[in-house]
């Protein structure tokens, strides 16, 4: 049978304690362990990933950073913001990081598609893109992720409708002078809970595309 996708809506969380509970999951975890999809918001922290070799220090001490081990650099997370974590067997779904990636960056590009919003992913800056007035480009979507054994954790922020000068602070994802923005302030008035159910149909459908069946018990 086809294995299922179990989504966990876990509300407002603390980060460190989400990313001590990926890592558990994901080295317990036996052939048969279904596929999770984790939807949360994270209160204020600055985390740090892995390439943080020459990363500027965040400009604030009033909000924590907090180095993990996913992929890239350094990025912001708060309340107004959709995370979801993605803790999936690749072999199981036939992807590599290269085709997971595109499928979390599709999904956002489709989602607001939806809403007459143009956006548009770069290879050399995994994220979500959409060009603002003379030609800026802003990330309303970040991706960072982990993999063990050929499972994965860690996953995708979408900005929705949260205070953005926190990552005035950084140089999101290691670029200096990135500009950042969110769905309310690109006229989608739609909350939070509402734009990550949708979001995770699109994932869902994407993830499922390739799922062997039968093969993991």
């Amino acid at each position: 049978m086809q294995q299922p996708l179990i989504i966990r809506r876990l509300g407002l969380t603390d980060f460190e304690a989400t990313c001590q509970a990926m890592q558990t999951f994901t080295a317990t975890r036996k052939a048969d362990t279904a596929d999770e999809l984790w939807l949360t918001q994270h209160r204020p922290v600055y985390t740090l990933g892995l390439n943080r070799k020459l990363v500027t220090p965040a400009q604030r001490t009033d909000i924590p950073t907090v180095l993990t081990d996913r992929g890239g650099k350094i990025t912001y997370h708060g309340p107004g913001q959709v995370i979801i974590y993605a803790l999936l067997d690749l072999s199981r779904r036939r992807l590599n990081i290269r085709s997971l990636v595109t499928a979390l960056e599709g999904a956002v590009i489709e989602l607001l598609a939806d809403h007459q919003i143009t956006a548009f992913a770069k290879k050399e800056a995994p994220g979500v893109y959409v060009e603002l007035d003379q030609g800026i480009d802003a990330k309303i979507a970040s991706l960072g992720l982990r993999l063990k054994n050929n499972c994965c954790y860690h996953g995708l922020s979408l900005n929705i409708d949260m205070d953005l000068s926190p990552f005035s602070a950084i140089d999101p994802c290691g670029y200096v002078g990135q500009q950042v923005t969110q769905t309310r302030d690109l006229g989608i008035d739609i909350d939070i809970d509402t734009l990550a159910d949708a979001l995770v149909k699109k994932l869902e459908v994407k993830l499922s595309s390739n799922l062997e069946i039968g093969n993991h018990g």
